[in-house]
């Protein structure tokens, strides 16, 4: 039976077990000479600082150009590649662009908050001057006529795009493996998966292969990969940002994201990206604020600066199925907020398993509506065939991966007459449901916080063959996308695996158009919490060559 019933607030003293302490493991201090005159932090403990902000103030204070900065990123990601494979395309506009910046520069023109910054674009994002595949060889070597509002908004502002991320063909995956072209590596340890779908932009800015970059989440590809590989991920409400020029999976859940290698970096992305446009039904006409402005350097923070802030634990998250060393690590966050002066509560979601099977019938529904454009006549390429209906049937089996095809059936399935009530009906049901557990829990506190993942990133090739397994990974973040609210996964901890351990990242849920809050609760985390440096062995040893 399905209850949105509201249980009192409880003690978190049961999830604390005496010897269950928060474990933490270091990652090596020392970057590699190439690392760039923007990111110099002298210790594993100091607090990540914005590369956006570091790169404006060297630009304009003509410490650097901006030439030397996207020949010193291009150099890195050209080292990193082999390895990682984060990128489809790289784009060999990049030099062009950065000095065209410095000759605004030297023109003492004004330039953009983003001028001299590389941004990587998920390929499901269309961009006139790159190929736009969405991971599939249906849209192989597909150049769209445009860009896509967010990646028109980040060029506006004097953004490079330095390329076309790797993703699960059509955003269809959380591990990267069914992009029809390559299977992209985690930089924590190439051995594994960096999540997905945005498994190509996450690791890009873990490998400081660019500063930061755009991904879509639909059920949770950008927080679960930006868990996987220690970034900043940030899944905006639903309609903060334009979806024109996303490549569509399911239509009611899609958003365009951001990833960073702090949460000012990803504000001030998100800060470019935001706002209404016309071309896009669903933009929301809300106002954009400043995300940033709130953002309090770790010197000038109180000893109790989130003091007040009610945060709710989801007792859900925390139960079964989850990692003990995720739980110790989310734990161990926990206290930190608590230390940091918030006011701690149980919250339970009673509906908040159902999302996981309700999640994938709706999305199924819609992509299996979505992709039927795809058929070898109007987009894509195209069988030879000596019928209509053989060209149609020919040019689907060749183009689209086993992956999509078994989405495709799921959501057909769930469509046809004698099982839409049973099926997709029910999951609409249930998703209203969600969305007001969500928002009777958020009216009582001002953010919720879960794990991202159940577990920290596996290995390559460990779940490909155990579809249920992996999708069971998702149960975490599936559920806001279902409410349509934001949400930011920040990184942690670590847990033990790979050469120095795995990242662990946590989530932050936040009131629609609440991002701000989310940021500014997220920055002091990050500027208060002690003895993790996220930076990647690939990073920290300097690239094998």
């Amino acid at each position: 039976m399905l209850s949105t019933l509201h249980h009192p607030p409880r003690r978190l003293s049961r999830f604390f077990p005496a010897n269950n302490k928060p474990r933490h493991f270091h990652t090596k201090p020392v970057l590699s000479s190439s690392q760039p005159v923007t990111d110099q932090s002298p210790s594993s403990t100091s607090p990540p600082e914005s590369q956006i902000l570091s790169i404006h103030h060297s630009l304009l204070s003509r410490e650097v150009t901006a030439t030397q900065l996207a020949e010193t990123y291009l150099s890195r990601l050209k080292l990193a590649e082999p390895q990682l494979k984060s990128f489809i395309h790289v784009s060999n506009n990049v030099l062009k662009e950065a000095q065209s910046i410095d000759d605004k520069i030297k023109r003492n023109e004004n330039v953009g908050p983003l001028a001299g910054v590389l941004v990587g674009v998920k390929d499901n994002i269309c961009t006139v001057d790159m190929p736009s595949t969405a991971g599939s060889r249906v849209l192989e070597n597909y150049r769209p006529p445009f860009d896509a509002t967010a990646v028109k908004k980040v060029k506006e502002f004097d953004g490079i795009v330095v390329g076309k991320t790797n993703l699960d063909e059509f955003g269809m995956g959380s591990t990267t493996e069914s992009s029809s072209f390559q299977v992209t590596a985690n930089p924590w340890d190439i051995s594994r998966v960096p999540g997905g779908s945005s498994g190509g932009s996450a690791a890009a800015v873990s490998a400081r292969q660019c500063v930061v970059s755009l991904g879509s989440d639909t059920g949770g590809s950008v927080r679960q990969p930006a868990s996987f590989c220690g970034v900043v991920g940030l899944k905006p409400t639903y309609g903060r940002v334009s979806r024109y020029g996303l490549i569509a999976y399911a239509s009611s859940l899609d958003v365009i994201g951001c990833f960073g290698s702090s949460v000012a970096d990803t504000g001030i992305l998100l800060s470019a990206i935001s706002g209404h446009d016309r071309l896009d039904a669903t933009s929301s006409k809300q106002e954009v604020p400043d995300f940033t402005s709130q953002l309090i350097s770790a010197s000038l923070l109180e000893s109790k600066p989130l003091k007040g802030l009610k945060v709710g634990v989801i007792r859900e998250t925390l139960e079964n199925r989850v990692d003990s060393g995720v739980k110790s690590t989310v734990l161990g966050a926990v206290s930190h907020l608590e230390e940091l002066g918030c006011t701690l509560s149980e919250v339970s979601l009673p509906s908040f398993s159902l999302g996981l099977p309700a999640y994938y019938i709706l999305a199924s529904s819609e992509s299996s509506s979505n992709l039927s454009r795809y058929d070898g006549v109007r987009y894509g390429n195209q069988a030879a065939a000596e019928d209509l209906n053989a060209l149609y049937g020919d040019s689907r089996a060749k183009g689209f991966g086993s992956e999509v095809k078994m989405r495709i059936l799921m959501g057909t399935y769930a469509l046809s007459a004698g099982y839409y009530d049973a099926y997709y009906k029910r999951a609409q049901q249930v998703r209203t449901l969600i969305q007001k557990s969500f928002k009777t829990a958020l009216d009582e506190n001002d953010i919720l916080i879960s794990p991202a993942a159940p577990s920290a990133a596996y290995k390559i090739g460990e779940k490909k063959n155990d579809p249920l397994a992996m999708y069971s990974g998702d149960i975490m973040t599936v559920n806001v996308n279902l409410a349509g609210l934001p949400a930011l996964v920040l990184p942690c901890g670590f847990v033990e695996g790979g050469p120095v351990g795995l990242p662990v990242g946590l989530q932050m849920i936040g009131a629609a158009f609440d991002e701000g809050k989310l940021l500014k609760v997220g920055h002091i985390f990050e500027q208060t919490l002690q003895g993790c440096r996220f930076v990647p062995p690939l990073i920290a040893d300097g690239i094998p060559q």
